[in-house]
C-alpha cells in the first residue's frame, strides 16, 4: 500500500460515527487468532467479565442537547477474547523520546510487567536513547526484576533524546531484530513519528503492532482527558509557588515570580495557581497581556503592592512571546524535535518590572525569580500519576495483543480508549480563556483579564460579543 492510510470510519446503527483504529488484519488478512490467556490468569479469576465487548465504544462528547447527533466515538480499550500473537512468539520493544516527565519509568515498568504477568511474554527490549537508539545503540533486556523499583525514580531508565527519527533505519532495525510489538512513549512530536513508523510498517506488510502512549507534561494533547505527569507537575509546582510567596512576603514590596512549563498551553500554570491560592497573577500563552498603560501588568503590580505589600506572579514559559519578539531579536531557532526555542519570559518580565519601578515609579522593590522547570520534570510520578500510568500501559498491551496498531491510548470522559494516532497529532490542546475554569482563576487571583482596550472597544461595538481573536473555543475538550 502506497501513501498514507485513511482513517477508519464506521457508522453505527444508532447514529454515531466510530473513529476506529487500524488493525493488523486490515493489510494482512487471515491472521490466526488464539484464546486470550487472561481467562486462565488467577489474578482475573474473580473478574465478572474478562473481556471488553467488541461493540463497546466511548463518546467523545457527553454533554449534548436534545437535538444533538450521537457524535464521534472511539473504541473502548481493554482485553479482547481473541489475541493475534502467541506469547512465546512476541518480541516487544519500548522506547522513550523527548523531554523528561514524571511517570515515564512507571509506564515502562507496567508495560514489561503487563506483558510478563498477563500474557506470558518474556522477550521485551528497551531501546536506549530515543528514536536514534533503534539504529545507533544497543538494546536493554527488560524483565520484571530489572524494572521492579524504577517507578520510584525520576527520568527514564532507557534514556531519551530529541530528533533522530530516520523512518527507514528504524523500521529496518525493527525488522532485523524480529520485533513485532513496538511501544512508543512520547509527546506530540514523538507520536507523529510513531504514525510515520506505523505507515512504513504497513507499507512493508509487516506483522508488527505499533502502540503509542502519549506523554506531555504540559497536558497539551487533545482528545484525552489529561496526560500523565501533569498531576505531579501541578503538585510539585506548589513548592516553588510557596517559596516565592515566603520570599515576597518577607520583604517590603516583595515580588516573587515563578516560571512554569507550558510552551503553548497554560494548564500547569492555571491549575497550580488555583491549587495554591497564594498567586496574585497568572500569565499563560492563550491569554495575551501587555505591560504599559492603563490596565496593563505594571499598573496592576503597583496596585497590588499598595494593597498587600507583596505579590506572586506565575508565568507559563510560552506566555508573552509576542511581546518579547518586539523587544528582543528573534532568531526563530528550533530544537532537534522541531519546537521553536522560546525566549525566557520569566527573566524578561523580571527585568522589565525592576526597570519600571526603579526608573519610572522611583519605588524600591525586592524581586525573586524562581524557575523550577527541570526540578519538576525530574521527579518520579505521584500516587495519582502512578495509578494512571499503570492503566495506560496495560491498555496499550491489551490493544497490541489484540492486533490493533497505529493507535494511542488515553481516557476519554473517564473511559480508556484506543485513539487513531492522527487524531492526537491534529492540533494542541489549549486553555479556553472564555471557559468557566479561566473565569474561576480570574476570580481567585482578582487579576484583570489584560485584554487590550482596542479589543474591548471592538467587542462593545459588536454588541458585547466575546473578542473572537482571543477565542479558542474549538481547541479543547477537557476544560470544565
Amino acid at each position: 500500500m502506497a501513501g498514507v492510510s485513511q482513517m477508519k470510519l464506521v457508522n453505527g446503527v444508532a447514529g454515531y460515527v466510530l473513529e476506529d483504529v487500524p488493525h493488523l488484519t486490515d493489510y494482512i488478512p487471515h491472521l490466526p487468532t488464539y484464546p486470550n490467556q487472561l481467562q486462565d490468569n488467577p489474578a482475573y479469576a474473580g473478574v465478572k467479565q474478562y473481556f471488553v465487548n467488541v461493540d463497546d465504544t466511548v463518546a467523545q462528547k457527553i454533554v449534548v442537547h436534545n437535538s444533538s447527533p450521537r457524535g464521534t466515538h472511539f473504541r473502548r480499550a481493554g482485553p479482547r477474547q481473541k489475541v493475534y500473537f502467541k506469547s512465546d512468539e512476541v518480541r516487544a520493544c519500548i522506547v522513550t523520546c523527548g523531554g523528561l516527565c514524571p511517570g515515564l519509568n512507571t509506564v515502562i515498568r507496567e508495560i514489561v510487567c503487563g506483558l510478563y504477568h498477563m500474557y506470558g511474554v518474556t522477550k521485551v527490549l528497551g531501546i536506549d536513547g530515543g528514536y536514534r537508539g533503534f539504529y545507533a545503540k544497543n538494546t536493554i533486556n527488560l524483565t520484571p526484576k530489572v524494572v521492579d523499583d524504577i517507578h520510584k525514580r525520576g527520568g527514564t531508565i532507557l534514556g531519551t533524546s530529541r530528533g533522530g527519527h530516520d523512518t527507514s533505519k528504524i523500521v529496518d532495525s525493527i525488522q532485523d531484530r524480529g520485533i513485532n510489538q513496538v511501544y512508543i512513549i512520547g509527546g506530540d512530536g514523538t507520536q507523529k513519528g510513531a504514525a510515520v513508523i506505523y505507515e512504513e510498517i504497513r507499507r512493508r506488510g509487516l506483522n508488527v503492532a505499533v502502540a503509542g502512549i502519549p506523554k506531555t507534561i504540559d497536558n497539551d494533547i487533545p482528545v484525552i482527558d489529561r496526560s500523565f505527569g501533569f498531576d505531579t507537575a501541578v503538585e510539585e509546582a506548589q513548592r516553588a509557588i510557596n517559596a516565592a510567596h515566603v520570599e515576597a512576603g518577607s520583604f517590603e514590596n516583595g515580588i516573587g515570580i515563578v516560571k512554569l512549563m507550558g510552551r503553548h498551553s497554560g494548564f500547569i500554570a492555571m491549575h497550580a495557581t488555583l491549587a495554591s491560592r497564594d498567586v496574585d497573577c497568572c500569565l499563560i500563552p492563550e491569554s495575551p497581556f501587555y505591560l504599559e498603560g492603563k490596565g496593563g501588568l505594571l499598573e496592576f503590580i503597583k496596585r497590588r503592592l499598595k494593597e498587600n505589600g507583596h505579590m506572586v506572579i506565575v508565568v507559563a514559559e510560552g506566555a508573552g512571546q509576542d511581546l518579547l519578539a518586539k523587544y528582543l531579536q528573534s532568531m526563530n531557532q528550533q530544537d532537534a524535535s522541531g519546537n521553536n526555542l522560546l525566549q525566557d519570559v520569566g527573566l524578561w518580565i523580571s527585568h522589565k518590572i525592576n526597570d519600571h519601578f526603579a526608573r519610572v515609579q522611583k519605588m524600591a522593590i525586592t524581586l525573586k525569580y524562581i524557575d523550577p522547570t527541570y526540578m519538576i520534570r525530574a521527579v518520579p510520578g505521584n500516587a495519582s500519576d502512578n495509578v494512571y500510568c499503570s492503566l495506560l500501559a496495560q491498555s496499550a498491551v491489551h490493544g497490541a495483543m489484540a492486533g490493533y496498531t497505529g493507535f494511542t491510548v488515553g481516557p476519554v470522559n473517564g473511559q480508556h480508549s484506543y485513539i487513531p494516532l492522527e487524531r492526537i497529532n491534529e492540533r494542541q490542546n489549549q486553555v479556553v480563556i472564555t471557559d468557566r475554569m479561566w473565569a474561576r482563576l480570574l476570580s481567585s487571583t482578582n487579576q484583570p483579564s489584560f485584554i487590550s482596550p482596542r479589543v474591548v472597544a471592538e467587542s462593545k461595538k459588536n454588541h458585547y460579543k466575546p473578542p473572537t481573536q482571543l477565542l479558542h473555543g474549538d481547541r479543547c475538550e477537557n476544560n470544565h
